[in-house]
């Protein structure tokens, strides 16, 4: 498998992904869409989720295709993103058509960042306007790392962030994730300088240093994160949430087994993963541009797995510093020796 021309989701023909944040307020909104509907299902294997509208995405819901998905920082808060969206969805007459009513299909997933010392002290909750924004920015090409839903996400060692990878299989179909990473566990292997997903690493896409040759690794260290946040308790703060993508052609159930599949890409890339404390969750989406074999399913599953891994490493490898982060980031200084 080698990446897409951009190494991103939207190298998948048809998709769109649009970021906004507020840098004072250290979170932010990203939005997948396309020109039409697209099809989605969803699985959870964190502890703490925090969504809107998946239950109509389980394999057996009347209603098999959305608009648009949105991941968002704000916790409970920034599932009003969602609402944005469907503002401007509805705007341009899109959305599921009940009579003369158009309702546009919106699910969403949160993590939570309001304790990144961001400024939190708003008047009204900020994630609709940005939700918004970021459906209206939407583009095949986008910025990785602080920006979007991923500006003020935290990794157990790290700044989190926003990150993004594709491939293109061998039997033509291209698959691609996209990640906001802000988990309870680490990215890196204990010492800051390997990443679990190395092994995965296409070129230099999150730094080439490849894998940790150590043994034992098994131990987890204390998180910087866990520290920062104090008194919080420590599996409170986190989650993961991503999009795996394909142009295969899948039923809404094929894509509920392609969610499945993808949190491998978690478990490979952070430790410890799925823990009570995250509320780790993927969707899948088929555009269902390319007819393909049953028997692809569970390739392009796997592929997806990889991707998102590549994607959880990349945002961490992409973010940037700001003023009043709590944690350092990955790309600054390290004694690599």
């Amino acid at each position: 498998m080698k990446p897409g021309r951009k190494n991103l989701i939207t190298d998948i023909p048809g998709l769109k992904v649009g970021n906004a944040q507020d840098d004072a307020l250290k979170s932010g909104t990203t939005v997948l869409t396309a020109d039409t509907a697209f099809t989605a299902s969803v699985h959870v294997m964190g502890g703490a989720p925090g969504t809107r509208e998946t239950d109509l995405l389980a394999p057996d819901k009347t209603v098999d295709r959305v608009d648009a998905i949105t991941l968002s920082g704000g916790s409970a808060f920034g599932l009003d993103a969602g609402s944005g969206v469907s503002d401007a969805l509805r705007a341009e007459g899109r959305g599921f058509q009940v009579g003369s009513a158009i309702v546009p299909i919106v699910p969403g997933a949160i993590l939570f960042d309001l304790l990144n010392g961001g400024d939190k002290n708003w008047s009204g909750n900020p994630y609709r306007a940005l939700g918004r924004a970021a459906y209206l920015s939407a583009s095949e090409t986008f910025e990785l790392g602080s920006v979007g839903a991923g500006t003020g996400a935290l990794a157990a060692m790290h700044k989190g962030g926003l990150g993004s990878a594709s491939a293109v299989m061998d039997n033509g179909v291209t698959v691609g994730a996209l990640v906001a990473a802000n988990p309870l566990g680490s990215v890196t292997t204990p010492g800051d300088k390997h990443f679990w997903a190395a092994p995965f690493e296409v070129g230099t896409e999150f730094g080439g240093l490849g894998p940790d040759s150590s043994t034992g690794l098994g131990e987890v260290p204390v998180s910087r994160k866990s520290i920062a946040m104090r008194p919080a308790p420590p599996d409170a703060t986190n989650t993961t949430i991503a999009i795996v993508a394909t142009d295969a052609a899948l039923t809404k159930a094929q894509c509920h087994r392609l969610a499945v599949t993808a949190h491998d890409g978690i478990a490979r890339s952070i430790v410890p993963a799925h823990t009570p404390g995250d509320g780790d969750l993927v969707f899948g989406v088929s555009t269902g541009a390319r007819p393909v074999e049953n028997s692809d399913v569970g390739r392009i599953g796997h592929a997806c797995a990889v991707c998102l891994s590549r994607a959880i490493a990349r945002a961490i490898y992409l973010a940037s510093p700001a003023s009043g982060d709590l944690l350092p980031c990955w790309s600054e200084p390290h004694d690599l020796s």
